[in-house]
């Protein structure tokens, strides 16, 4: 359900709301909040709530000491795990100015920019996700280890998959909250999990992904274990993917999803950098954990794309991004490919092409192509780009 803002504040007065959590990201997508009494929330709404900008990264070059923080009332959430009496309520903010227009180096906000070029163009996209992850066991001090909670494989059941039980109270977390889980199993390394979502538009998918990497965090550690979405948390096992199911259709319903395919596969160099943001995402490239060249397929799923006829509709699914990557980035950047695709009508290269370009090898050569390429600067603030290419 979405609210507006004369719902929340009758919300928060109906169910004895007490704290509202305002949630925003850095330039990586790391949640930040800060907390506000109910009395503050009407000012909140209608002014802004201040932060110290040069404290965040990505926005140490903000020209203001302060920014504002206002909350958007569509993603209103009640936090689940939080007593019932005195709730905890939780938004989603968009970064402003003190002069009161939208910060640009925002990520919510550049997602929101791109999402409004395509609508321009009449041209929807939504994307839907499978994200995996580890539950490593903590030691007899409360501090994380490596060691995996269970020993089971791809799809087992209990007793082998000790996971099962974390993984549905985070299903009904979720749902608690208003998204909707399609489906969750065990995968292949031990101690692995998969949750899957269905797809939606591009500013609930990032918010849902924000919100999915934090409840699965506090749900680990309220069962006394530590959640790793990391690409490569044991070596010699399985990487974890943060794989994007991409569908486009234009005015008239008709799907361009293979066109959009193919824009994204011509800019999947450029913009590697922010799907694949840490040292370790390299280490994941090349192996059966997850495709090294620039190829596709429709008949497989190990290539970098993979495209299919899912209920009905076209979809392509991008196999190469991980979960430490800023979804508002990464969906923002997509679009454009995709738009890229859509209007020059580009055609994909030929199926199962194994003599395909690499993707970077390195974090250090992601970085470099990134800082080179007029597509991403035309896209990224520069205080951003920075952060990424340094």
């Amino acid at each position: 359900m979405e609210y507006t803002v004369d719902e929340v504040m009758k919300y928060i007065e109906e169910e004895d709301a007490k704290f509202i959590r305002l949630a925003f990201r850095d330039a990586f997508g790391v949640q930040k909040n800060i907390s506000v009494m109910p009395g503050e929330i009407k000012k909140a709404f209608e002014h802004g709530v201040p932060i110290n900008a040069r404290a965040i990264a990505g926005f140490e070059d903000c020209p203001y000491a302060s920014l504002l923080l206002k909350p958007d009332s569509s993603t209103l959430a009640v936090l689940p795990w939080r007593p019932d009496s005195g709730r905890v309520l939780r938004m989603f903010c968009d970064v402003y100015t003190p002069d009161g227009e939208v910060y640009p180096s925002d990520t919510r906000a550049i997602l929101k920019r791109a999402v409004a070029k395509a609508e321009e163009a009449g041209i929807e996209f939504r994307f839907g996700t499978e994200t995996e992850f580890y539950l490593f066991r903590k030691d007899d001090e409360g501090n994380p280890t490596k060691i995996p909670y269970d020993n089971a494989g791809y799809m087992d059941i209990a007793p082998l998959d000790r996971c099962e039980n974390v993984r549905r109270e985070i299903d009904l977390t979720i749902e608690q909250m208003g998204l909707t889980p399609e489906r969750s199993h065990h995968e292949r390394g031990p101690g692995q999990n998969e949750i899957d979502f269905h797809y939606g538009k591009p500013l609930k998918a990032a918010d849902q992904m924000i919100t999915f990497k934090m409840v699965v965090s506090i749900i680990a550690d309220r069962c006394g274990l530590t959640a790793d979405f990391s690409p490569l948390p044991l070596p010699g096992q399985p990487g974890n993917g943060y794989h994007i199911n991409i569908y486009a259709v234009d005015k008239n319903g008709d799907d361009v999803v293979r066109y959009a395919a193919a824009g994204i596969i011509d800019k999947i160099r450029d913009i590697t950098l922010f799907l694949n943001p840490s040292e370790a995402s390299y280490s994941r490239f090349g192996s059966n954990m997850a495709p090294d060249r620039v190829n596709w397929s429709s008949a497989g799923k190990s290539e970098l794309m993979y495209i299919e006829n899912y209920r009905g509709k076209i979809r392509a699914e991008l196999r190469s991004p991980d979960a430490s990557g800023n979804p508002y980035l990464v969906y923002a950047l997509l679009i454009h490919a995709g738009l890229l695709g859509i209007e020059k009508k580009l055609e994909l290269p030929e199926e199962m092409d194994e003599k395909g370009p690499l993707l970077p090898g390195s974090l250090k050569e992601a970085r470099r192509i990134s800082a080179e390429s007029s597509f991403v600067r035309d896209i990224v603030p520069e205080g951003i780009l920075r952060k990424y290419t340094t």
